[in-house]
């Protein structure tokens, strides 16, 4: 059995020297987001430390027609809620210490939601953080279509796999976007 713990060490290590060696993958994930999947409203992302920043992202999908929306956490054990966003809308922090839309935005449903990372394999399985959020989500929304947002080089092999893992549907990474079977 792979230490998840471990792994999400070196996984993080990865991402940061990632970031610190490609400060334009961002900019080119974004110029593939005509690749990804239909959807009206996309669920997007604040980036944290090195994560793959979305920003570039975000004006993109609304440039295309494409509403936005944050993931915010309103309970530490619960599902994340969307609220409706545009760039540049202010933001605060939620529960867990990451920015999102205030609380008078609507609450929405998106048809997509972008997931950062620390790790992907080539049939979709995810590397989170571990605090479950997203794959409490994923859980509570299992129609809404699930891409992962990381660099190229976050892929590995083989990732371990837990009852409450949930696959990803593709991921869009600086050198395109992938789908998983």
């Amino acid at each position: 059995m792979i230490d998840k713990r471990a792994l999400r060490a070196t996984m993080r290590a990865t991402r940061k020297r990632l970031a610190g060696l490609d400060a334009g993958a961002a900019a080119r994930a974004a110029d593939q987001a005509d690749a990804l999947p239909p959807g009206r409203i996309i669920a997007v992302y604040r980036a944290i430390g090195s994560e793959l920043g979305a920003d570039f992202l975000s004006l993109a999908l609304s440039r295309a027609g494409r509403e936005l929306c944050l993931p915010v956490v309103i309970a530490r054990d619960a599902p994340m809620v969307f609220r409706r966003w545009s760039p540049g809308e202010p933001l605060e922090l939620d529960e867990a210490g990451v920015p999102a839309p205030f609380p008078l935005a609507e609450i929405i449903d998106p048809d997509l939601i972008l997931a950062p990372l620390l790790a992907f394999d080539a049939v979709g399985r995810r590397l989170g953080q571990g605090g479950g959020y997203y794959d409490r989500t994923f859980a509570a929304r299992p129609n809404v279509t699930r891409i992962g947002f990381a660099y190229a080089g976050q892929e590995v092999e083989h990732l371990p796999v837990e009852a409450h893992d949930i696959r990803l549907h593709g991921v869009l990474t600086e050198t395109g976007y992938r789908p998983f079977a």
